[in-house]
C-alpha cells in the first residue's frame, strides 16, 4: 500500500507544480485591463493549480503505484504436496527364489483347473497338495537364508533353494504333460501310470 499512496502524492505534487507553471506563464504574459491583487492572482493560481493539476496527477500517480506494486509483488507459487518418501526396500535374494516356486505352485493349480472331471483329476488335486507342502518347505528355508545373514550365491542354503525352484519348474512342466494326456484318457486306468510316475517327481526339500 506504500507504494501507491508515495506515487500518489508524487502525481498530485507533480501535477500541481506544472499546473502552477502553466498558470502562471499564462497570467504574466497576458494582457490585463485592470492591474489585480497580487494575493488574489496567487489563490487563483493556486485553485486551478489544484483542480486541474493535483487531482489528475493524484490520479495518475495511483495507476502507476498500482502497476509498479504489481510488478515488485513476487509470484506466489502454491506449495507442492508433500508425499513422504516410500522406504526403499532392500534386495532379498531368498523372496526371488521363494516367488519362483510359489509361482510353479499356482500355474499347477491353474493347469489342473482346466482338466475333465475325474478320478485321476482327484489324483492331480492330491499331488497339487503335496507341492503347496514342499513350498512351506522353501519358505522355512528362505528363513534360515535370512536368519544367517548370508548374501553370498554360493551359500549351501542359497543353492538348495536354488535347486528347489529348478525343480518346481520342472514339476510344473510335468504336470502341464500329464494334463494334455487327461484330456484324450481322462479315465483313473489310463492315467495311473502317468500321476504314479508324476507323484515320484515331485520336489522332495525334506529329503
Amino acid at each position: 500500500m506504500g507504494v501507491v499512496v508515495r506515487s500518489a502524492l508524487w502525481g498530485a505534487t507533480i501535477g500541481t507544480l506544472l499546473m502552477g507553471a502553466l498558470v502562471t506563464a499564462i497570467e504574466v504574459t497576458s494582457q490585463s485591463g485592470k492591474p489585480s491583487s497580487g494575493f488574489i492572482t496567487f489563490l487563483a493560481i493556486l485553485m486551478v493549480s489544484f483542480m486541474m493539476g493535483a487531482i489528475p496527477g493524484a490520479v495518475v500517480g495511483t495507476g502507476v503505484g498500482l502497476v509498479r506494486r504489481s510488478v515488485q509483488r513476487p509470484r506466489q507459487m502454491p506449495p507442492r504436496p508433500m508425499h513422504p518418501p516410500v522406504p526403499q526396500q532392500p534386495y532379498d535374494m531368498w523372496s526371488d527364489l521363494v516367488e519362483r516356486c510359489a509361482a510353479s505352485t499356482r500355474r499347477v493349480a491353474a493347469a489342473i483347473q482346466t482338466v475333465p472331471n475325474s478320478p485321476a483329476k482327484d489324483w492331480l488335486w492330491k499331488i497339487s497338495g503335496q507341492l503347496t507342502k514342499e513350498l512351506d518347505d522353501v519358505r522355512g528355508i528362505a528363513q534360515l537364508g535370512r536368519a544367517l545373514g548370508s548374501v553370498d550365491r554360493q551359500h549351501p542354503v542359497y543353492q538348495r533353494l536354488l535347486k528347489a525352484s529348478h525343480d518346481f519348474h520342472q514339476f510344473e512342466n510335468e504336470v502341464g504333460r500329464v494334463a494334455l494326456q487327461m484330456f484324450d484318457h481322462p479315465g483313473l486306468d489310463e492315467a495311473r501310470t502317468h500321476l504314479e510316475v508324476l507323484e515320484k517327481q515331485l520336489p522332495q526339500l525334506s529329503a
